[in-house]
């Protein structure tokens, strides 16, 4: 298992305080904030242990206050309800004395029923696209700075852009942007893990999808870019360490906040996910 990846377990592997209060911490890295996936995969793993025997299928969130990475996170789950059917958690992030974000999540069994599911893009497989190393040779060698120092940087999560000459300056009018993802290193077999990290891979590139058709991106010091609010839904079984094509859009980019949407699919074309997010995109004003 890469370290990248073992640092990211230990993130989601949250200390319990009390029945319902949860510590978790941030890695020590060079961010200045709290990266967003990492406060949606604490809290859901939170949420996750406090419920028995069913799974999360849809989680709601909000952020209010960014994160600070030198503190701890406390978590604090309220076990809302109990049903026959359902069960649903609310959990509080606290630093500081006060909340920095909120989440909503409910649990629910599989049951028979009819079935139908959108279809797989037609985008090239991760095979022909640029690795994370051949990137680093040449795709990353024409790219600005701060997208070669973010790349540069071991990650826990491996992506193939589809459409990498985005980075370029190139515009794609539709507004689409395909990445397949995956952890760079094997994870256990327990489900809920690979939720977790799914959940926690879900906030990476979603809101940079809102510049996609005035190719642009949030690595530009010309944006202030942060996660407003987050939407989860699981529906198929999946394993995160496995190649997961994260197909996102966005329909409207207005008043400084850009909207982005995401289905995740398997490599068989089986739709296992939806992710949608607002988030504040605001243009820095240029000094007089």
């Amino acid at each position: 298992m890469s370290t990248a990846v073992q640092t990211m377990l230990d993130v989601l592997n949250l200390e319990q305080l009390e029945v319902n209060l949860f510590r978790g911490r941030s890695p020590q890295d060079r961010w200045q904030r709290v990266f967003g996936g990492q406060v949606i995969g604490q809290a859901l793993v939170a949420a996750s242990r406090t419920v028995e025997g069913r799974p999360p299928h849809s989680m709601h969130a909000y952020f209010l206050v960014g994160g600070d990475p030198k503190v701890p996170i406390i978590y604090e789950v309220d076990r809302i309800r109990d049903g026959k059917s359902f069960t649903t958690r609310r959990v509080v992030a606290i630093q500081h004395g006060q909340a920095i974000f909120t989440l909503m999540v409910s649990f629910h069994n599989d049951e028979e029923g009819l079935t139908h599911q959108a279809e797989m893009p037609d985008v090239p497989p991760p095979e022909k696209l640029p690795s994370e190393s051949e990137a680093r040779e040449w795709v990353l060698a024409n790219m600005p700075e701060p997208i070669r120092r973010y790349y540069e940087v071991e990650r826990p999560i491996e992506m193939r852009p589809v459409e990498y000459t985005r980075y370029l300056g190139q515009k794609f009018a539709d507004a689409r942007f395909h990445v397949w993802i995956r952890t760079t290193g094997q994870l256990p077999d327990d489900p809920a893990i690979h939720q977790c990290v799914l959940a926690y891979a879900s906030d990476w590139t979603l809101l940079d999808t809102a510049l996609v058709p005035h190719g642009r991106t949030l690595f530009e010091r010309d944006f202030m870019a942060a996660s407003l609010d987050h939407a989860l839904w699981f529906h198929r079984k999946f394993r995160a360490d496995d190649w997961l094509l994260y197909a996102q859009d966005s329909p409207n980019l207005a008043g400084a906040r850009g909207f982005s949407r995401g289905l995740i699919f398997s490599r068989d074309g089986t739709l296992v996910a939806s992710v949608a997010q607002e988030g504040l995109v605001r243009q820095r004003k240029s000094s007089p």
